[in-house]
């Protein structure tokens, strides 16, 4: 093994321009006759458009040309559909909404898109987006997800009865009824996981240059480049996808967010071809957070029943999931996660699990780091939590009991899917070892002499990750360089790194002669992007049958080179070897020679290069213990972490480093949701009220500990390379982690609930109304 091989901590190759200031990104391209566009955004949550006065617009300095959903519907433009819903593959019809690039004669959220502005500058398109005047009609509204199903609310689409976009059911009713009835213990919750913002360090930018020959090019900040082309080609302008070019050069978080098109790519296109001109849209962050897709959004009614030693019978639950104003990309996805997994890392006999997605008058959402998996968990692990208070048993005891054993594995649980392998006893061992859960009752001692509360808190989460197939190609140059070109898209994640690592193993080509490239639609026949944690297994093992296909390709070459049979040849450790001889070439004076310009050699073909496709069926399924600790002031309400542990089972670590890297990110962002994010919308006037980083409780650095992690690696059996997904890990258990610390914190003073985000003010009203009702124990 080599040091750049796979399963080493090798470190980004990227981070060197990064930390340097020499990435490139969308906002730091500026092209020959730029112009700038600035969108003119709803102030209401529902109105109809009586009027749009543009005149005073149109006259301003520097302003090239103002832009309305009237003119959109003049020139043939369509909208933003879904990517998918239910009904496409076999599941109940949904409603299916086109989410206009501009809209015409409703708003249905503020933000919403009403008009874009192009002028000289920046500054100047602003300006002129001021200048534009909307006669609104204005309407009622309903923002949040409860209100949108009560008895006579108001209806975002006219012809979506109840606002319901669409219902899903899983798992068996009868079935699960008789577990209840025979159950020792009932526990219930409701529960609410709010409405968060990505809130990329990058907002999003676009920029759109229409040619003369009717072809354009869009620079736009996504984790997504071929599915913007087929949007912005087949859906909005109706041309071939030839015509389209959608660069992402460096983009700095997606999280989900960026996974697919919005208004602002097709608008710049667009003014593109209407002024003649490049036109360049960025977002300030008051702008992102009223119109990127958020994430979560979701009230759930859950019930668990369990026999008298505490193990599971059934669980049942009912919750609406908010889709906002438009069914917006994979909306659909963390709709079906949220129930699909809600089994988690146990073995429940039955399950009953429905869902609605709601339409609102708020900003839509979308995959966000878990997209529906943070859901499923927070549900199971907050029953098991509070089962555990109702039975008395140790919350950690309570879950040995239910985990599926490794001897089950496979395991097909009761939503459908099968489980191919996972050893949460052993994990849970792991981290409470390495989180010292024997030596927190002195550490709570020490906190309470300090006059602060000291709660821990465990929680196991689950995922499935992976999902559709990939396309990942190899070539190699006259100097035998190789090249990876990923259908994949990285943003984040290390890909530049840890493909190069794996090429340089398989290969035996040297890490630092292998390139990277992605994220051009014109270098990059085909790819669908990163998300749902995919790279690793659909991109790696992609990677790894293109390999094996271009090994398959030189072994012709080779065997002219050592004047053998190709039967004769095997491939390893880099070189071409001659069975049973010591006669070997090296893999990069193979490639150099396939390039001879005439000869034998030329006979066999110009250069070595080969693709490899993989899909994701079966998915795997990624698993973590967590253990956090929390001190709580219970005058002020400040919940701080104390200690954070987490054990990951990652299939295979590819590189070490970046795997810890990656749980970093995803238990911050899981932290933030406990602790301090969550979008708001007024409920009477639909007003967004978190509109800047003033009002939204984004995490910083000395919020968080330092976190302990531990990979634990039991291989994958359902892909070549035994690798599970990463990115969604942490996001998907810190929410009940921390929750059940901070619980566990307040349950001396008679506290039994409290929903995220667990800030101060709740803490306190928490603490206070157990007091005001005589719950407390102290």
């Amino acid at each position: 093994m080599t040091r750049f091989g796979i399963g080493q901590p090798v470190r980004r190759v990227e981070d060197q321009r990064f930390l340097t200031g020499r990435g490139r990104y969308v906002d730091d391209i500026t092209l020959p006759r730029q112009a700038y566009g600035a969108v003119v955004l709803s102030p209401h949550p529902h109105a109809r458009i009586a009027r749009i006065d543009i005149s005073r617009a149109q006259a301003a300095d520097g302003v090239l040309a103002v832009l309305t959903g009237a003119d959109a519907v003049a020139d043939g433009l369509g909208g933003l559909p879904p990517l998918f819903m239910p009904e496409d593959r076999g599941g109940p019809k949904g409603h299916r909404t086109f989410r206009p690039i501009l809209a015409a004669d409703r708003v249905r959220h503020v933000g919403d898109r009403v008009a874009f502005v192009v002028a000289e500058t920046a500054a100047q398109a602003r300006d002129g987006a001021e200048l534009v005047s909307v006669d609104y009609e204005p309407l009622p509204a309903v923002v949040h997800v409860e209100d949108a199903v009560a008895d006579g609310a108001v209806r975002v689409w006219d012809d979506a009865p109840g606002n319901v976009c669409v219902e899903l059911r899983m798992g068996d009713a009868t079935a699960t009824e008789a577990a209840f009835a025979r159950a020792r213990h009932v526990v219930s919750l409701r529960l609410e996981n709010q409405r968060v913002s990505a809130n990329a360090l990058e907002p999003r930018c676009a920029i759109g240059a229409w040619d003369a020959d009717g072809s354009c090019t869009l620079y736009t900040s996504t984790q997504n480049p071929h599915g913007v082309r087929t949007t912005m080609a087949q859906k909005v302008f109706r041309q071939p996808e030839t015509k389209v070019r959608v660069i992402a050069p460096d983009v700095g978080g997606g999280f989900g967010m960026k996974g697919d098109g919005y208004p602002e790519d097709a608008l710049v296109l667009w003014a593109s071809r209407r002024c003649r001109r490049p036109v360049k849209w960025t977002a300030t962050r008051s702008e992102s957070l009223l119109g990127d897709a958020h994430g979560r959004d979701q009230v759930v009614y859950g019930e668990m029943a369990l026999d008298p030693q505490g193990r599971i019978l059934a669980i049942r639950a009912r919750a609406l999931q908010a889709f906002g104003a438009y069914v917006a990309g994979a909306a659909v996805a963390p709709l079906l996660f949220s129930v699909q997994l809600v089994p988690g890392a146990y073995a429940v006999p039955a399950v009953f699990l429905t869902t609605r997605a709601i339409f609102t008058h708020t900003s839509p959402t979308a995959p966000y780091r878990g997209a529906g998996r943070p859901e499923a968990a927070y549900l199971t692990e907050r029953l098991l939590d509070r089962a555990a208070v109702i039975t008395g048993l140790d919350a950690v005891e309570l879950r040995r009991r239910n985990f599926i054993r490794p001897e089950a594995m496979p395991y097909r649980i009761p939503t459908g899917l099968t489980y191919d392998s996972g050893e949460f006893a052993q994990l849970t061992d792991r981290c409470l070892e390495l989180a010292d859960w024997k030596g927190f009752e002195a550490r709570r001692a020490a906190s309470t002499k300090r006059g602060t509360l000291r709660g821990r808190g465990f929680a196991y989460s689950l995922e499935e990750s992976g999902v559709f197939n990939e396309r990942m190609e190899l070539r190699c140059d006259p100097s035998g360089t190789v090249t990876i070109v990923a259908g994949t898209f990285s943003h984040g994640q290390g890909h530049a790194t840890v493909y190069a690592q794996m090429v340089a193993e398989w290969l035996g080509v040297p890490f630092e002669h292998i390139r990277f490239v992605q994220g051009d639609t014109d270098q990059v026949p085909f790819g669908r992007g990163t998300y749902a944690s995919r790279s690793s297994m659909v991109g790696g093992n992609a990677l790894r049958l293109a390999t094996q296909a271009l090994i398959e390709k030189a072994t012709p070459v080779a065997a002219h080179l050592l004047e053998a049979a190709p039967a004769d040849i095997v491939f390893t450790d880099g070189a071409f070897r001659v069975v049973g001889t010591d006669r070997a070439i090296p893999f990069t004076a193979v490639a150099r020679a396939s390039y001879a310009p005439a000869g034998p050699l030329a006979e066999l073909g110009i250069g070595l290069e080969a693709s490899g496709s993989f899909g994701s069926e079966p998915p795997n399924f990624p698993n973590a213990a967590h253990a956090c600790e929390v001190e709580v002031d219970p005058e002020t309400g400040q919940a701080a972490l104390a200690r954070y542990t987490i054990v990951d089972d990652v299939g295979r670590a590819l590189n070490p480093l970046i795997c810890e890297g990656q749980l970093h990110g995803g238990l911050a962002q899981g932290i933030g949701q406990a602790l301090a994010e969550h979008v708001v919308y007024d409920r009477a006037s639909g007003q967004l009220l978190s509109s800047t980083f003033a009002e939204y409780g984004m995490p910083r650095g000395d919020d968080l500990p330092s976190f302990t992690v531990a990979l634990a690696e039991i291989p994958c059996t359902t892909n070549p390379l035994g690798v599970k997904g990463l990115g969604e890990v942490g996001s998907v258990g810190a929410p009940p982690a921390v929750i059940h610390a901070i619980l566990d914190a307040l349950r001396p003073l008679g506290v039994e609930a409290i929903d995220m985000p667990a800030i101060p003010a709740r803490i306190r009203e928490a603490v206070h109304r157990a007091r005001a009702e005589g719950r407390s124990r102290s």
